[in-house]
């Protein structure tokens, strides 16, 4: 099973030639048509370099007090710079965790002028979230293959009331586009699913391939409320997801102490196994995950293109601009339908019309471009050839050879040791 490493110079030599590939192939023939059509306005910001070399990411999302912090100290075995634990929100920010030889802080307005790092479309959000952003650099050898990003404890009752002073539903969208896995927790005593919850689930739709579910601190109940509790789980889940099938979810409880009702030992150690399995797939799928990213990046630009361009087409040239763009934002729906039949293109690959309108409302539907086929020509190719291409230059992975995870620490050894033991009995 772990075998990504069975030819370790070959496989890094064919992913860095695949990251090499979609920077050249964003460059030169998507990008070019994103910035025509002015996609980053409405859509996600133009990628840069760190975007494609960046480790796989874990973004962790909860209400406060389900462990989210707790579970990144018991992934890396310690303490992580800027750790904070308690049963009220006790971390107001987000917090990178990344690999380091120097251990320390960085704060948010640093982070996002480091070319290095991935995070400088951040600062749109201004410096209420910056303020509220910080990386802790870590020495773990567990960091040097993925990186691990926490969130504020997501609130409840009065304290939704709050205003957190920048857009962290918008912030979370930015995460859950670029991150490799996002792992939901529960708190076993408290289901109950807040506004801001809520919200804040329906910002990562779209990611569903992304999203796993863990049920925390469920030592904390006896068996027959562990039934209960994870039957009420999946019927909040399918009411807030709305998808036919809900994300795998993992019961358990991630922390150093002794657990309260032994009963679920085994249950709770196969379910950490396949959780860290999962886990440590990550660097290997990396490659995998980014070109399939750009595909949906592709897809959903070329839409973007037909839709500004059809409303440039339907601006009046002389009187009653403003009359039209407002009927034209009004019934966006009818030109999505329109595009839909015309170009035959999936009503999936349209963006969400709400926020479509609310963006378009800010912009002279006059300056849009009108269709240029060339630019959509060189995508459909990249598409069909390029992406192709670069599909088969991802190494393969054998099943029958295990070898050296890119994940190391205590935990992922022992799910070595597991894996190998089973697989010879």
């Amino acid at each position: 099973m772990f075998s990504w490493l069975k030819k370790e110079g070959e496989k890094s030599e064919s992913i860095e030639n695949v990251v090499e590939g979609l920077k050249r192939i964003y460059k030169t023939k998507l990008l070019p048509l994103e910035l025509h059509y002015q996609f980053h306005d409405f859509h996600s910001p133009q990628l840069e370099e760190p975007d494609f070399d960046a480790k796989p990411m874990i973004l962790l999302v909860g209400q406060y007090s389900t462990g989210k912090t707790t579970f990144i100290k018991y992934l890396l075995e310690r303490d992580f710079p800027g750790i904070r634990i308690g049963p009220e929100p006790t971390t107001d920010r987000f917090i990178a965790v990344m690999y380091d030889e120097k251990e320390g802080v960085i704060p948010g307005n640093a982070l996002v002028v480091d070319p290095k790092k991935q995070f400088r479309p951040l600062s749109k959000f201004g410096n209420a979230f910056l303020n509220r952003f910080q990386c802790s650099t870590v020495s773990s050898p567990v960091l040097k293959g993925i990186s691990i990003v926490d969130t504020p404890g997501i609130l409840s009752g009065e304290k939704q009331r709050v205003d957190r002073g920048y857009d962290f539903t918008g912030v979370l969208e930015w995460f859950a586009e670029r991150v490799d896995r996002i792992i939901l927790l529960f708190d076993a005593h408290k289901l109950d699913i807040s506004d801001e919850f809520r919200r804040s689930i329906e910002a990562l739709r779209g990611h569903d391939d992304k999203i796993r579910i863990v049920l925390n601190k469920a030592d904390m109940i006896d068996h027959q409320q562990l039934m209960r509790v994870y039957g009420a789980l999946m019927w909040s889940l399918g009411k807030v997801l709305q998808t036919p099938e809900v994300a795998r979810v993992y019961i358990g409880s991630f922390w150093d102490q002794p657990l309260r009702y032994d009963v679920n030992r085994r249950l709770f150690e196969d379910e950490e196994q396949d959780l860290f399995r999962d886990m440590q797939s990550l660097p290997r799928n990396a490659a995998l995950r980014k070109l399939n990213d750009l595909i949906k990046r592709a897809r959903l630009a070329k839409v973007h293109a037909y839709i500004v361009s059809e409303l440039r087409k339907e601006m009046p040239s002389m009187f009653g601009k403003d009359g039209k763009k407002k009927e034209l934002i009004k019934n966006l729906g009818q030109v999505y339908d329109r595009i839909q039949r015309e170009q035959q293109i999936s009503p999936g690959d349209f963006p969400d019309i709400k926020k479509m309108q609310e963006t378009l409302a800010n912009h002279d539907f006059t300056k849009f471009h009108p269709l240029k086929p060339k630019l959509l020509e060189v995508v459909d190719h990249m598409l069909a050839t390029d992406i192709a291409r670069l599909m088969d230059m991802i190494p393969q992975e054998d099943v029958n050879v295990v070898s050296e995870p890119l994940i190391k620490g205590e935990f992922f050894a022992f799910l070595k040791f597991f894996v190998t033991f089973t697989s010879l009995h």
